[in-house]
């Protein structure tokens, strides 16, 4: 039996963002419904459940928040990793748009699993844009749709964009131009971050800020694996030898496999004595397990 709520009551301070209209309006347990997640892009909602099946009862709570709004469904499986289905209102056919803190992102549910941005990283997004200016370089790894890119970019800085996947890629770039950036200013480089990190610290090439979150778990065209709660380390060790002096480095990670403890130990370990390291929280908007893990790295 699904527990009446309020939505109204459950927005806590997510409205109070700014010019944002994507955010986390049911947070599982952290709002005595575990197991079902609900977010709103821009007026279009996605529900994800624990659940391998979506429940009559469930089907029905979700589409009676908003009868009249478009409604998807998705099991969070990362097996599986099938796409969202459509449980009311409109078929999505075409990406759209988003804005967060005044910046626009294209979304598609079409995509497959992922929508293309991750509502959890917005504030880290934030600080990336704050902490970039003109003049920086700022290299953007395991980079997905580019949001990090944009947030440094329009503050000025000159990106590096970093993923495995052309398409992505493409779609960092349609990022960019939603926000009037010019993509002819701006680098991307598609291929493995472990190779291209290498390569950087060979040709003594240095960033300003670098941006690492990678998935918890891939495996390169060789058939290397990376596994987040293994080999983090080893990634920021690469990371901080294409550290330019006075620079940065954004370690975030969503492995449930890995405590904050044992993270902090490795970046810690992996780093150069006497840097500094901030722990940030997740968005008030994440109220269940906090399993993102976020350090902010000043060296």
């Amino acid at each position: 039996m699904v527990r009446k709520i309020n939505i109204s009551e459950k927005l806590r301070d997510t409205l109070s963002l700014g010019d944002t209209d994507a955010y986390r309006l049911v947070d599982g347990a952290g709002d005595d419904l575990p197991g079902i997640y609900l977010d709103d892009f821009a007026g279009r909602r996605l529900l994800s459940t624990t659940a391998p099946s979506l429940s009559p009862e469930l089907n029905d709570w979700a589409v009676g928040l908003a009868p009249a709004i478009t409604t998807y469904w998705k099991h969070l499986d990362q097996e599986e990793k099938k796409a969202p289905s459509l449980i009311a209102g409109t078929k999505l056919t075409e990406p759209f748009e988003i804005r967060e803190c005044g910046i626009r992102y294209l979304v598609s549910f079409q995509s497959g699993y992922s929508q293309g941005i991750f509502l959890d990283q917005r504030e880290n997004r934030i600080r990336v844009r704050d902490r970039s200016q003109a003049g920086d370089t700022i290299l953007n790894t395991f980079s997905y749709t580019g949001a990090f890119s944009v947030c440094a970019a329009l503050s000025g800085a000159t990106t590096t964009t970093l993923d495995l996947s052309q398409p992505y890629l493409d779609w960092a770039r349609e990022n960019m131009a939603l926000n009037r950036i010019e993509t002819q200013s701006q680098h991307f480089c598609k291929g493995d971050a472990f190779h291209w990190l290498r390569r950087f610290a060979r040709q003594n090439r240095r960033f300003t800020g670098i941006i690492l979150d990678p998935p918890t778990f891939s495996r390169d065209h060789r058939g290397k694996v990376f596994r987040a709660e293994e080999h983090y380390g080893e990634l920021v060790a690469l990371a901080a030898a294409c550290l330019a002096p006075g620079g940065w480095i954004l370690c975030t990670t969503n492995c449930r496999r890995l405590p904050d403890h044992a993270f902090t130990r490795m970046v810690t370990e992996a780093l150069p004595p006497r840097v500094r390291l901030e722990s940030h929280p997740m968005p008030p908007d994440f109220t269940d397990d906090p399993y993102l893990k976020t350090l902010m790295v000043e060296t």
